[in-house]
């Protein structure tokens, strides 16, 4: 059985881990919508499109840029961590 220390150590990690990963993408996120809605501050265009189309386009890239890195991440973490509470060992 699984004592409390470890259970909640397990899962501290397993939420850090997470906004790790989370992290480039909501940045990248929050620095393009802020630009876009300075861009249509500025120039009065208030297209809906010209907000979402630029964003997903920006997060697809720097989805594809870090997924080594998120998948390093969370293969580290299940391979240190939640594979060895499973084995017992």
């Amino acid at each position: 059985m699984m004592e409390e220390a470890v259970f909640f150590d397990t899962l501290r990690q397993g939420l850090w881990i997470a906004v790790q990963i989370s992290a480039p993408l909501l940045a990248v996120a929050l620095v393009t919508g802020v630009a876009i809605g300075l861009f249509q501050a500025l120039t009065s265009v208030q297209e809906m499109t010209l907000t979402f189309v630029p964003k997903v386009g920006a997060m697809l890239i720097v989805f594809w840029v870090s997924m080594s890195f998120m998948s390093g991440a969370l293969v580290a973490f299940f391979t240190g961590s939640i594979v060895p509470l499973i084995a017992g060992s």
